[in-house]
Parts: C-alpha cells; structure tokens; sequence
C-alpha cells in the first residue's frame, strides 16, 4: 500500500468520523463505516486500471456517507428492541471552557440535538449533518448522495423546519452551561427538594438511558414536580459512592460520574433560552456506552 494513500485516509479520519458519528450516534457503528471506507479506498488505491483521484476528501466522505446511510437500516433495528430510551453514545473529552476551538465546536452535535436527528429519515439526517453542519452546499450534498440539487434543497428544508420546530436554535455560553451542571449536581446528589425545582424548568423532561444492565427508566419523564422528586428520591436511596468530574460531552460542558475508576453515568443538561432552567436531563448509563470514557 502506497504512503500517500494512508496520508489521505488519515489526514481525513477526523472529518469522516464527525460526519459518520451524527449520522448513527455510535462509536462501534461509526468505526465499522470508517473501516469499510478504509478499503474501499485501498482498493481504489490497488487497481492499475482506475485513474488518480483528484479529490481525496470528496470521494472518502461521499464513500462514508453512502456507507453509513446503508448501516442506518442495521442500526434502526436494532433499536427497535433496545431497552427503555434510547441516547447517542456521549463522545467524552477533557473540559476546555476557555480554550475551546471554535471551529471544534462548530462540527460537535449536542446530545439534545442529535436526539432531535433521531427523528428524522436517514436521507433526511444525512442531509441536514452535511449542508447544516459540516456546510456542504447542495450541488456537494446532491452529488454526494447521488441526487439533485432541487431534490437535496426540498429534503434540507423539510429536515430543517423539523429540527427548529422541535429545537430552537440557543447555544448557552459555556461557562453557564457549566456553572448550572454543578449546581444541578449538587442539587441532585444533595438529594435538595427546593433547590432542584428552582433549577428545573416546567417542562423538563428526563431521559435514563440504562439499557438492559445500566440505571435508566422505561420511558422519558416530564414535568418538574416529577422529575424532581424522582432526583431527590434517588438521592436518598443507598447506592454507589460516586465521584464526579465534569468533561466536554459533545463539545459541551457536562458530567462525568465515577465509581473508583469505572464510568457509571454521563450526565448532559439542554438549557432554557434563559440560561438559568434546565429543559432536558440526559443520562447515559448503559455500560456498553461508557467503554470508551476515560
């Protein structure tokens, strides 16, 4: 195998793991993909008889995507017989309020958001990733995908009012998303009643994802009242020591709880325009999620 063509691969491994992870929502499905496009790729690279690619990039994404887009229907049903809610598997990195790369930030999908994207037709979810977050335009997106581009821009669109009718766009400054996280924390662990309902929104919804072997619940719970009496009562009960450290989780500031040195939850909040209410708790625990959090 030729140099330049593992240089290519590489240098483009980043960018088609971003686009591949908020399509599925997995590390494993992702890493799966992004190995299929590998050889592909190395094949193209063996044929004496296929010409130079001119444009690595392009001709990788537009493998990965289509890749990825064929491993939907696995993934999907899949899901269909999983355990209680279902959340993406959190991407966990050290915390960089201050020194967060923007261009990073611009690429990394909030868990609220790509729990919006689950909403969506793949085709659908395909499309908004590359022309909303990646800023494919359409002729890219239409000739990635093999469409055209009036055919890509009718599906961006319906994709778009879907998302924006179910998630306004509001990105919180990082240092307040961070300082709510610990207070709903200390809240939260503190087992604190009042505290709790003064920090949850009205409409707050809640989501356990535990799997079949984690903490989780069968379903999404809502309400304030509900959801926090279900924190402060969880509080109260005997359980794990836990320890808590906070990480990026998705390229936002979030929770990372520790037994000694296993993860045993990620814990991402969405806040309320206002900045002060939290609107969404999501839990990852499902071990299987968590193997790849240091």
């Amino acid at each position: 195998m030729s140099d330049p063509t593992t240089q290519a691969f590489s240098e483009h491994r980043e960018l088609l793991f971003s686009i591949v992870y908020n399509m599925l929502g997995t590390v494993a499905d992702t890493e799966d993909v992004l190995q299929e496009t590998w050889l592909s790729w190395a094949d193209r690279s063996r044929d004496p008889e296929a010409g130079p690619v001119e444009h690595p990039r392009a001709y990788l994404v537009r493998i990965a995507v289509n890749r990825a887009l064929a491993q939907q229907a696995t993934v999907s049903r899949r899901r269909e017989t999983y355990v209680g809610p279902w959340l993406p598997e959190p991407l966990v990195r050290p915390l960089h309020s201050d020194a967060e790369d923007p261009a990073e930030r611009s690429e990394s999908v909030s868990m609220a958001l790509l729990v919006v994207l689950e909403t969506l037709t793949p085709l659908e979810r395909a499309v908004f990733v590359l022309h909303e977050v990646f800023g494919y335009a359409h002729t890219e997106v239409g000739e990635i995908l093999g469409r055209s581009a009036p055919a890509i821009r009718q599906v961006a669109h319906r994709a778009r009012e879907h998302v924006q009718a179910r998630r306004p766009r509001y990105e919180p400054d990082p240092r307040v998303r961070q300082e709510v996280t610990e207070r709903f924390l200390a809240a939260a662990t503190g087992g604190d009643l009042d505290a709790l309902m003064e920090l949850l929104a009205p409409e707050v919804t809640l989501w356990g994802d535990g799997g079949s072997q984690g903490a989780g619940g069968s379903r999404p719970m809502q309400g304030r009242d509900r959801v926090a009496r279900l924190i402060a009562g969880i509080a109260a009960r005997p359980g794990p020591g836990l320890d808590i450290v906070y990480r990026s989780v998705n390229g936002d500031p979030s929770a990372l709880l520790r037994t000694g040195d296993t993860a045993y939850a990620v814990v991402v909040l969405d806040l309320a325009p206002d900045g002060r209410h939290v609107t969404g708790i999501y839990v990852v625990a499902n071990p299987d999620k968590l193997t790849n959090v240091d």
